[in-house]
């Protein structure tokens, strides 16, 4: 099994910066992508940003130039590292990550808990 874990998150003032932690653990063999979501009240899960294993980011059109997303191979780790926040980020982010597992040559696909960034204005 793959599990995901989020740090990060919390309430901020507009114009204000914040930084997402994901990290994977479990039987991974490999990660193909990892990234992060959001979803608003009443609204549908969106895409953030993902990072693939080739490295070739892709931002939602909302958040480019103002979040990167970054990821670390060795620790299994992805971040997100959100400047000139507005209130309407104001989310519950989820980490996601797929690839495949050590044992069985199976794959895997799954989503961490959540964290809540509220930004206030």
């Amino acid at each position: 099994q793959v599990q995901l874990v989020e740090s990060g998150g919390g309430l901020v003032q507009a114009g204000g910066s914040l930084r997402l932690s994901c990290a994977a653990s479990g039987s991974i063999f490999r990660i193909d992508v990892m990234g992060w979501y959001r979803q608003a009240p009443g609204k549908q899960r969106e895409l953030v940003a993902v990072v693939p294993s080739d490295r070739r980011t892709i931002y939602a059109d909302s958040v480019k130039g103002r979040f990167t997303i970054s990821r670390d191979n060795a620790k299994n780790t992805v971040y997100l590292q959100m400047n000139s926040l507005k209130p309407e980020d104001t989310a519950v982010y989820y980490c996601y990550a797929k690839g495949a597992v050590l044992i069985g040559h199976g794959y895997f696909e799954v989503w961490g808990q959540g964290t809540l960034v509220t930004v206030s204005s």
